[in-house]
């Protein structure tokens, strides 16, 4: 079986607070985005599950890979049994897309069909939420409000059909830890929620990171990478979770390829939305 883990990108990602457990409640709209890596789950040919990885190199074990977490986690609860699994990395790492975490999902997804086992979605997504946080909201990859530490998910309808999403990913990597230990969590003052029903253009200045304050500080590349694709025409521009990437809506496609040109020598694509 072959499938293909979408990235995904935060519309506005507010902090609002610490919790005791070390955590941070947050307010965020997740939005599935079509940029894929490829993955392929087989029987095993041998006694034990292997991993295999192309593409993108992955820097850690195969037993800390969240697709081998995902599917050891599925061999604890249900009847799975040993497979080969093939990943090819497309989605860049370390930059605020969830890309690991949807082959996470992915894998329990199909691992869900290939076997028969009429796990509900529900199930999947409370099973997915202790691999991380982005997790449950792959189980449904559908637009939603995401509140708690991201796993209380509620369906939002974003119109975004027809415009332009211009990606730039430098080459900069910006630690989730640090970037949660440098933000200082703010109670919202207004409803992500009620921005997300203006125009994409009116959401320049209200629809906001509260990770970009203290990321900017630190890797101001990035800062100026988010005002050259304003500066493209961009209905609005944003970076995606804890960074590195950073994004931009545009109604225009060739305005979207025009500002890419801007960034000839960094990883960038321009998705249709």
């Amino acid at each position: 079986m072959i499938t293909f883990p979408n990235a995904k990108i935060n519309l506005g990602l507010n902090i609002v607070e610490r919790r005791p457990d070390g955590y941070h409640n947050l307010e965020t709209v997740f939005y599935p985005i079509g940029l894929t890596d490829v993955l392929e789950i087989v029987p095993a040919h041998g006694s034990e599950s292997t991993l295999t990885t192309y593409g993108n190199h992955v820097d850690c074990d195969v037993e800390k890979n969240l697709v081998m977490k995902a599917l050891r986690l599925m061999q604890l609860h249900y009847e799975v049994p040993e497979v080969d699994i093939f990943l090819y990395k497309h989605i860049p790492d370390g930059a605020g897309l969830g890309g690991g975490s949807s082959d996470a999902a992915s894998t329990m997804l199909m691992l869900n069909d290939m076997f028969g086992l009429g796990i509900v979605k529900e199930e999947l997504a409370r099973q997915a939420a202790t691999l991380g946080a982005d997790c449950p909201f792959f189980i449904y990859n559908k637009p939603v409000m995401a509140t708690g530490i991201g796993d209380i998910l509620v369906p939002i309808d974003v119109k975004l059909e027809g415009m332009h999403l211009l990606l730039v990913k430098p080459d900069v990597s910006v630690p989730t830890r640090v970037a949660y230990s440098r933000v200082t969590p703010t109670p919202s003052t207004s409803s992500l929620e009620a921005d997300m029903t203006k125009t994409v253009s009116q959401w320049s200045g209200v629809v906001k990171n509260d990770f970009e304050p203290s990321v900017f500080a630190s890797y101001p590349e990035l800062a100026t990478i988010k005002k050259t694709i304003e500066n493209g025409g961009a209905l609005y521009a944003s970076m995606s979770g804890s960074g590195s990437s950073v994004f931009g809506i545009f109604n225009d496609v060739n305005m979207a390829e025009k500002t890419r040109d801007e960034f000839p020598n960094t990883t960038s694509f321009v998705i249709p939305l």
